[in-house]
């Protein structure tokens, strides 16, 4: 992780469950443009493999692995895409729906608390390097 650049991993919440066998995937190449800052959002991602950068202007603000979650900001507050995500390495990734994800929410209680944990520790991370 580079000075400055927020720790906003969460390696104890592990979304694989979303991410199993059978499951439609998304393929990008390392370097690929997953979505923009900006952009309109209908989709979260959990990563299968590979690694994803999020990043905001010309910083990094995190460094993503397999059974993380990104994206679900938008899908929360129905605003545009807040960063960019850049697959770092070739990455399998797990398109979640706006429909699966407040399914999710509202019959899998553990989900909703699993997110709001993400949520909020990437908040503290971002207090502690910018606060």
């Amino acid at each position: 992780m580079n000075a400055g650049q927020v720790d906003m991993a969460v390696s104890d919440i592990d979304f694989a469950l979303l991410a199993g066998d059978g499951i439609a995937t998304r393929s990008a190449k390392a370097g690929e443009i997953i979505f923009k800052e900006g952009d309109e959002a209908d989709q979260l991602f959990v990563i299968k493999s590979g690694q994803i950068e999020i990043q905001l202007g010309n910083r990094t603000l995190a460094e993503l692995s397999a059974n993380s979650i990104f994206g679900e900001m938008a899908l929360i507050d129905d605003a545009p895409r807040s960063a960019t995500a850049v697959a770092k390495t070739d990455a399998e990734l797990v398109p979640i729906s706006e429909k699966q994800f407040l399914f999710l929410v509202s019959q899998t209680p553990f989900f909703a608390l699993k997110v709001m944990r993400v949520l909020a520790r990437r908040l503290r991370a971002t207090n502690k390097t910018f606060g």
